[in-house]
């Protein structure tokens, strides 16, 4: 075997050390979620970043809220200037509006992904392990899990605990099916109220429960999970000593990013539920997490 074989076949075992599971896209499993596109409709997943709008972490955890200033700005005094210029300055939480939870965002037992921990790989300017840079440009098939539009509700209630029954039942009724490889939304219609922040709160909502992402991160072959709400699972935790139970067991245990604050409507509404998923989380170096701006393309069905 020849050093460039080599390298070629360790690469997906480094990839997979720093990014999870996001590690086992390939370029052919790329191109093959790309072959079944139907069409050129594009879905946009991402919410838009504005100040006032709702956030999950700033009530709960004392993070900043989301703000823009301007830094140059034109004289406003008609043709007198010939040139003018406008920049702006941008101060915000990486883990406001439509964000990927990177893997160093929850530890168990001290520990983040991979082993690391805090007093070897966490510096002033961020983790030197598994941080936000480290996830490549994310193309693969995408099922959405419409829960509540399954019940027949326009939300889930406060608290509701998803279930991995409520998934195969949703999946059912949809008529479709989850593939290895795949992104996995979940919708518990908390975007219906998008963006009134009254009565939103990141410990009273809706989400899964650990057995369904168990079932997702262990049986179904998914790569990533995402959501509409502000924390992917259910809150309040029913674990006493743990009080974000699936943050710790999809980051730290298993290595599976997700997405929060995901925009589901159009696809819940318009009855998409399988779909070319592109993303590309922003490069922010030893960042635990990082904005994103999804698509989805609708594809072809599939046997």
């Amino acid at each position: 075997m020849s050093p460039l074989q080599a390298d070629q076949q360790a690469e997906p075992a480094a990839e997979q050390a720093q990014a999870g599971t996001l590690g086992k896209m390939s370029d052919r499993s790329r191109l093959d979620a790309m072959r079944i596109v139907a069409g050129g409709q594009v879905y946009d997943l991402g919410v838009e970043l504005f100040v006032g709008m709702p956030d999950c972490c700033a009530d709960a955890f004392g993070d900043p809220k989301y703000q823009l200033f301007l830094t140059h700005s034109p004289s406003r005094s008609g043709d007198s200037e010939l040139v003018s210029h406008t920049s702006e300055a941008i101060f915000m939480s990486s883990h406001a509006g439509t964000h990927l939870d990177a893997l160093p965002h929850f530890g168990l037992h001290g520990k983040i992904w991979n082993g690391a921990d805090a007093k070897d790989a966490l510096g002033v300017r961020g983790w030197s392990s598994s941080g936000a840079e480290n996830y490549p440009p994310i193309i693969a098939r995408g099922t959405l899990i419409d829960v509540a539009g399954a019940k027949g509700l326009e939300r889930l209630p406060p608290s509701y605990v998803i279930t991995v029954n409520d998934l195969k039942a949703a999946l059912a009724r949809q008529g479709s099916q989850i593939r290895a490889g795949d992104v996995v939304l979940i919708r518990t219609g908390q975007m219906t109220s998008w963006p009134d922040a009254t009565g939103r709160s990141l410990f009273i909502e809706p989400g899964i429960g650990l057995e369904a992402a168990k079932w997702l991160a262990e049986e179904t072959g998914a790569i990533m999970l995402g959501s509409d709400n502000f924390g992917l699972e259910s809150f309040p935790s029913a674990n006493p000593e743990n009080f974000a139970p699936i943050h710790t067991y999809l980051l730290a245990e298993r290595g599976m990013p997700f997405m929060e604050s995901v925009w589901l409507e159009d696809l819940a509404r318009e009855g998409v539920h399988e779909f070319l998923f592109v993303a590309s989380p922003l490069k922010l170096k030893g960042a635990s997490g990082a904005p994103v701006r999804p698509i989805a393309i609708p594809i072809a069905p599939q046997e």
